[in-house]
């Protein structure tokens, strides 16, 4: 997503364009650090 971010209005369209295996990793890298997600709920990988 580079270092601007997608923005909320493109969520969407990047969740169904991007690479699954991609956001699988990003997931997993945001629960690590984040177990409860409680930082930037809403966001792309919420």
């Amino acid at each position: 997503s580079g270092e601007h971010g997608i923005g909320t209005a493109k969520r969407r369209w990047y969740l169904e364009l991007e690479d699954p295996n991609k956001l699988a990793l990003m997931r997993r890298i945001k629960n690590a650090f984040d177990p409860n997600g409680v930082l930037n709920p809403g966001t792309l990988l919420t």
